[in-house]
């Protein structure tokens, strides 16, 4: 396996995870997100869900968040975007403001986000997003 590191050695790696909803990064890299801090040490993870217009799913997206990666050395930063379930391609102009509003702030060493073929519309958008955004 190839090492990763960030800037410097003495520099934490940036992690930019992007899902579209509240389950999706743990299912989908929280593992990995687990494994490269036990790795890695310090970690600045930048955990965002698009689709949290639910107020109840914003809560289980942050508890997640820093139950898989928010302690032991972890730095988190949860970013929760209030876009509806299924309607991003409908809502695109607004929700390609959102990454590029976080591209201002977020200079990943490594990003996970959706498979490039996913059928879901919200995960296409985001994976597409993410590829023209950084």
């Amino acid at each position: 396996m190839i090492g990763l590191r960030g800037p410097s050695p003495d520099t934490p790696l940036q992690v930019l995870a992007l899902g579209a909803h509240s389950d999706d990064l743990e299912i989908g890299c929280g593992g990995t997100l687990m494994r490269l801090q036990e790795t890695y040490g310090a970690l600045r993870v930048h955990w965002v869900v698009v689709g949290c217009e639910d107020e109840a799913r914003a809560r289980e997206a942050e508890a997640s968040a820093r139950a898989l990666v928010g302690g032991d050395g972890a730095a988190l930063e949860v970013v929760l975007g209030r876009f509806p379930d299924s309607f991003f391609p409908y809502r695109g102009e607004d929700v390609k403001r959102f990454f590029e509003e976080l591209k201002g702030r977020v200079q990943p060493d490594l990003i996970f986000t959706h498979y490039r073929n996913d059928l879901h519309q919200d995960h296409r958008l985001v994976c597409e997003l993410t590829w023209n955004t950084w």
